[in-house]
């Protein structure tokens, strides 16, 4: 890929990264319940979930989801079902307060996540919208050089765009943590605008066509 092609989908895949979109989400709310520390674990799960669907459009999944109805709808209705289910645990979730403040009032603090638990989150968040797969199926050909090993290929399209999303992610997440002692005074109107807004992606996940 020359440097000018590359430079290209650098900026496509900002944009890309930029738009709002569950993996961001589940950061923000991450970053605000458990600090940025554990939100490292949460999106590195979310761009390998991403480099997987970059690895699977590649190989021809994408294409295939385009042609078959029936596997396009497993895909999508487990994807819906997983953002319907993670909205109405964080709908659910206790009201919390966070670090500093918790400790010095004696408030609940969000119950800690395991560095596994936060990458399988972020993991399976990234990989439950069937629409991503088909999107990387069209997007991605505009990019690639025939003649060019497919394996040197994925490992530009995936590092590219996995060090661009983690680092929006990370950023995201810090900015999040900064506002907790603020954010967490209405800990219960969070959990439920979150939990909100995954059960409203879900639903668009369920109601998507090809």
């Amino acid at each position: 890929m020359s440097l000018d092609l590359w430079l290209v989908y650098l900026l496509a895949s900002l944009a890309l990264s930029l738009t709002p979109g569950p993996n961001g989400l589940l950061c923000l709310n991450h970053g605000v319940r458990y600090g940025l520390g554990r939100t490292v674990f949460t999106a590195l799960g979310c761009i390998t979930g991403m480099a997987l669907l970059i690895g699977a459009s590649l190989a021809g999944l994408g294409a295939l989801m385009l042609t078959s109805e029936m596997l396009f709808s497993v895909v999508k209705w487990v994807g819906a079902a997983y953002l319907v289910w993670l909205g109405i645990r964080l709908w659910r979730a206790p009201a919390f307060t966070a670090g500093i403040q918790a400790a010095s009032e004696g408030g609940p603090a969000a119950r800690p996540i395991s560095r596994r638990r936060a990458f399988t989150q972020g993991l399976l968040v990234a990989l439950s919208n069937p629409k991503a797969l088909i999107f990387f199926s069209t997007f991605l050909p505009q990019f690639m050089q025939p003649g060019t090993s497919l394996w040197l290929q994925f490992a530009i399209f995936a590092g590219t765009y996995a060090a661009v999303e983690f680092a929006y992610e990370v950023v995201l997440a810090g900015a999040a943590g900064r506002l907790a002692p603020w954010l967490t005074r209405w800990g219960q109107v969070f959990n439920r605008v979150t939990g909100g807004a995954f059960i409203g992606v879900g639903a668009m996940v369920a109601a998507s066509q090809r």
